[in-house]
C-alpha cells in the first residue's frame, strides 16, 4: 500500500510526565498558575460515544506529556483541565462555560462529536475562546449561512468531503455504478455523509436504487437487509457510528449480501469488530490516519503510544495527539496567550506536520489534508490505502 500521512516524531518513550499535565480538580500537583498555560479538555467520556472522547483524550494527554518534558510553549507548562460530558450536549455546553468563565483557559480541545461541539460554540463566542474539534466532522461545525464561525476550528475533514470521497472511491475501486444507503435517521453526521455521497455518485452517472434510515440504537437490520438482497446494487453506503453499524455489517453479511459496504470514520472503534465478528469482511471507511502506514515518523508515534497503553492507536488517539501539538503550536506563535490571540494564531496556521498529515487551515477553519480510507478485505485482513 501507498505510505500516505508524514507526521511529527512523537517523544522518546518513557519520558517522565511532569506535574501539571492534567488539571481539573484530579488530585496531581499543578505548577504554580503563572507558570502554566490551561488548555480546556472536554470530551465525551462516558456515555453513547465515549470511546471516541476517550481515544480522543489519551491522545491530548500523550501530546501534553511530551510538550510539558520537552520544555512547555514559552518556558510555560500546559495543565490541561479536563471534564466528561458523559455525551450529552447540554452537559458539553455547560462545562466549555465553566472552563471559558471559571478556570480561564485559552483555548478548549472537544468535544468530539458534531452535535456537542456545535452546542459549546455560542459560549466560545461570547468569551473569546476557540473550540478546536478533533473529530466534529459536520460541515456547519466551522461555517454556517451567516459565514465562518470565528471561534470554530478542526484538524479532521468534513462530513462532505468524506461523502464525496467514498463515492469516488466506490466507482474508482469497484467500478459501482448502483449503490444503496442506510443512514441513521438521528444524527447529523449521518445525514451529511449520505447527502454527500448521494450528489456526488449520481452527478458521475450513478443511480442510488434505494435508501433506507434506522433509529439511534436500532439492533435489528434484517428487514431493510432483505429489502436491499432483492435489489440490484454494487456497493452498500452506510454513513453511521459503530454502535449500530457493526450491527448491521452482520446481519447483512448473514443473509449472504456479499457486496462491499463503505462507511465514515464512524466507523473506527474496536466495537465495529467485536459486533460484525468474523462478518467484517470486505468493509471500507474513510479516515484521518492508518497504523498500516510505515512512515517511520508515524511508526514512533504508535510505539510510543503502544508502550503507553499497550495497544496500538486508532485515528482518534491520533487526531487528539495532533490537536493538541496543533493548540500549542498556536500558543507558541499567538501574539498573546489570550483566547483572541490563540484564535488568530489557529487561523494562520500554514503546513503543520501531524501524524494524521501535513495540513494548513483554510478560510473555513478546516484542515486541508488527505482522506484515507481504511477497511478489511475479502479475508478479513486489514488494509489501507489513499482514496
Amino acid at each position: 500500500m501507498k505510505r500516505i500521512l508524514t507526521g511529527l516524531a512523537a517523544a522518546t518513550v518513557g519520558l517522565a510526565m511532569l506535574a501539571g499535565c492534567s488539571g481539573g480538580g484530579n488530585g496531581q500537583a499543578q505548577a504554580p498558575a503563572g507558570d502554566t498555560i490551561n488548555i480546556g479538555v472536554n470530551f465525551e467520556l462516558s456515555g453513547d460515544v465515549a470511546t471516541y472522547g476517550q481515544a480522543n483524550v489519551q491522545g491530548i494527554e500523550m501530546a501534553a506529556e511530551e510538550i510539558n518534558a520537552a520544555g512547555g510553549v514559552d518556558g510555560k507548562q500546559i495543565n490541561l483541565i479536563k471534564y466528561d460530558t458523559k455525551s450529552d450536549t447540554a452537559e458539553a455546553t455547560t462545562l466549555a462555560t465553566k472552563l471559558m468563565t471559571q478556570d480561564k483557559v485559552v483555548a478548549v480541545i472537544g468535544p468530539a462529536t458534531s452535535g456537542a461541539t456545535k452546542a459549546t460554540l455560542p459560549v466560545a463566542g461570547q468569551n473569546k475562546i476557540p473550540v478546536i474539534s478533533p473529530s466534529a466532522t459536520a460541515d456547519d461545525v466551522t461555517v454556517d449561512d451567516k459565514g465562518v464561525k470565528e471561534y470554530a476550528f478542526r484538524t479532521c475533514y468534513s462530513d462532505s468531503f468524506q461523502g464525496t470521497a467514498a463515492a469516488e472511491y466506490a466507482v474508482k475501486k469497484f467500478s459501482a455504478k448502483k449503490a444503496v444507503i442506510l443512514r441513521d435517521s438521528s444524527n447529523d453526521y449521518s445525514k451529511g455523509l449520505a447527502d454527500a455521497f448521494r450528489t456526488t455518485f449520481t452527478e458521475g452517472g450513478g443511480e442510488i436504487v434505494s435508501e433506507d434510515a434506522y433509529a439511534k440504537a436500532a439492533d435489528n437490520f434484517n428487514a431493510v437487509m432483505t429489502k436491499f438482497k432483492g435489489q440490484e446494487f454494487d456497493v452498500i453506503y452506510l454513513p453511521g457510528y459503530y454502535t449500530e453499524a457493526g450491527k448491521a455489517i452482520k446481519q447483512a453479511r448473514d443473509l449472504g449480501i456479499t457486496q462491499p459496504i463503505l462507511g465514515g470514520d464512524g466507523f473506527d472503534s474496536p466495537v465495529l469488530g467485536e459486533q460484525a465478528g468474523a462478518q467484517l469482511k470486505d468493509v471500507y471507511f474513510t479516515n484521518h490516519y492508518s497504523s498500516e502506514d510505515q512512515d517511520p515518523k508515524v511508526q514512533e508515534f504508535i510505539t510510543a503510544f503502544k508502550a503507553k497503553h499497550n495497544t496500538d492507536p486508532n485515528a482518534f488517539n491520533a487526531l487528539g495527539y495532533d490537536t493538541m501539538k496543533f493548540v500549542a503550536d498556536a500558543v507558541g506563535r499567538a501574539s498573546e496567550q489570550t483566547g483572541e490571540g490563540v484564535q488568530k494564531a489557529l487561523a494562520e496556521t500554514k503546513d503543520f506536520e501531524g501524524v494524521t498529515g501535513t495540513f494548513s487551515v483554510d478560510e473555513n477553519h478546516n484542515a486541508v489534508k488527505a482522506v484515507v480510507f481504511v477497511g478489511y478485505d475479502q479475508g478479513g485482513a486489514l488494509v489501507s490505502e489513499k482514496g
